[in-house]
């Protein structure tokens, strides 16, 4: 085999698995599955987001790429943007997000993948990005899970003249696209082939520049021609965690997501997990307690991993035992390859801010817009810095040498779904498709959130023990999409989550 996949979408996986047969290696793989997810998974990513890339080329140490968003440099007064909010509907619960040209942070995803394409890729960029330029000319077909998403967001689609012409669905007018429609994107497809022609330097200092500069100021956004400029991948060494027999890396300070992944497993880590199902899962959410509270008490956005100090840890590990009671779109892709390369990719748009300037096709980011990456409050970031994030790819190197990528999309989700899938691995020994199907808690503001499927008499323990706990039916994008692959050997393994559209496949070498 030539490696394995886990991707959000079909025509993600299929980029990947295609790439790594023509004989690319993992981050080619992993670079143009992102491209094509920019096109088929549309509100989750796109090139006027950000993102993260836990790399480990074989038989080097693990790097991670920080692509995300930046705040502007020149922040202008609150009055004077364009911002409001607006109600995303998951239909059991509904959340508040902040659109409009003044959500806006500086993009990084362009600036991410020609820099992961110059440093690791074997393949030239025109060839990464020919399967997404593909799709978004001749069109994706709309499945029920993008029908789904599109249906959560619908009021951010719907605010621009630009987004609404894109997007809007011809069968069913004031609606967006549904279901089996096919979605056409020939500004993106135009953007991407000059992208592809061009470079980089076209989005941060040409004409994507230009254009994106301009309608910011006149319709009231922060970016200027510097912000953009000026932006650089950077390059970090990744957190890593020890937990019982395995080695965690995931995504260090500045974002918060390891981080709290990174305290929680350290809260877990000192005795073995319960047996009773109800025990463990109270004890679970306990710990997605204190890793919430330790976040705001410790301020961690203000960077350095303090939180992982062993007499800290014991400090919080005892409350954890004192106590009697007590989402965002992102997509990730999973590649590891035969020759040991391992790509672990979380991106994000925020939800979109509903505006794509000029004729770019290119929907922007609302990360000044989310509230938990604004843990201060909106119009308080700092100017000039890279926000922080719950995204937390990573890869875990367990006992019997075995390397297992994996992420989550799910914004404030992504650390209780990974926290999760990591204990049925390493304490229950699941095999990785299994470990990511089993049903799902999260923990929030005062509320145990349960997924459909566990058993009555452990919905009814928990229920005992907390005060509100809210019976989710059937499986959610809430709850994350936690896409894995591992490899031992030569044997290779892949697990798609069927809450976010999970594929998995293995790529076989073409002759």
């Amino acid at each position: 085999a030539a490696g394995a996949v886990a991707a959000g979408h079909p025509l993600t996986a299929d980029a990947a698995t295609q790439v790594l047969a023509e004989g690319g290696n993992a981050f080619d793989a992993v670079v143009a599955a992102h491209w094509c997810a920019c096109v088929a998974e549309p509100v989750l990513t796109s090139p006027g987001g950000g993102g993260f890339l836990l790399a480990r080329a074989a038989g080097a140490p693990p790097r991670l790429y920080d692509f995300f968003t930046h705040t502007p440099r020149h922040p202008r007064p609150p009055a004077d943007i364009d911002f409001h909010p607006i109600h995303a509907d998951f239909g059991a619960t509904t959340q508040e997000f902040h659109i409009g040209w003044g959500a806006i942070a500086t993009p990084g995803t362009v600036r991410g993948l020609f820099d992961i394409q110059r440093e690791l890729c074997t393949l030239p960029m025109a060839a990464l990005m020919a399967p997404a330029i593909e799709h978004a000319r001749n069109g994706v077909r709309i499945n029920a899970l993008q029908a789904y998403i599109f249906d959560v967001v619908r009021p951010i689609y719907l605010t621009s003249e630009t987004a609404r012409r894109r997007f809007a669905s011809r069968n069913d007018p004031g609606q967006l696209v549904g279901e089996g429609e096919t979605l056409y994107q020939p500004e993106l497809a135009d953007s991407l082939e000059a992208l592809a022609r061009e470079g980089d330097a076209l989005f941060y200092e040409g004409d994507i520049a230009h254009q994106i500069v301009t309608a910011c100021r006149e319709q009231g956004g922060h970016l200027q021609a510097d912000d953009l400029a000026a932006y650089r991948t950077r390059r970090r060494q990744p957190l890593q965690i020890r937990y019982r027999d395995a080695m965690l890396y995931t995504n260090p300070p500045p974002s918060s997501g390891g981080l709290l992944i990174g305290f929680a497993l350290r809260l877990l880590d000192a005795a073995p997990l319960p047996d009773e199902p109800w025990r463990r899962l109270e004890l679970l959410a306990r710990v997605m307690a204190a890793a919430n509270e330790a976040r705001l008490e410790h301020a961690i956005e203000t960077g350095g991993d303090a939180l992982l100090d062993d007499e800290l840890v014991a400090t919080w590990r005892s409350r954890v035992d004192g106590r009697a009671r007590a989402r965002r779109g992102t997509t990730h892709i999973s590649v590891i390859d035969a020759a040991g390369n391992v790509a672990s990719l979380t991106a994000s748009n925020g939800e979109g801010c509903g505006h794509m300037p000029g004729d770019t096709g290119i929907m922007l980011n609302n990360m000044l817009g989310e509230e938990d990456l604004n843990p201060g409050g909106f119009h308080r970031w700092r100017p000039d810095s890279r926000l922080t994030s719950m995204m937390a790819p990573s890869l875990l190197v367990r006992g019997d040498g075995s390397d297992v990528a994996l992420g989550s999309g799910g914004s404030n989700r992504i650390r209780s779904a990974l926290l999760q899938v990591l204990t049925h691995l390493v304490d229950d020994g699941l095999d990785l498709q299994a470990a990511v199907d089993r049903p799902r808690i999260h923990y929030e503001a005062g509320r145990l959130h349960l997924e459909e499927g566990f058993d009555a008499a452990v919905v009814e323990a928990l229920q005992a023990r907390f005060d509100e706990v809210q019976c989710w039916p059937g499986r959610n994008l809430y709850f994350g999409g936690v896409h894995a692959v591992a490899r031992r050997g030569r044997d290779f393994a892949c697990a798609g989550d069927g809450r976010r559209g999970g594929v998995a496949g293995i790529a076989k070498r073409l002759q």
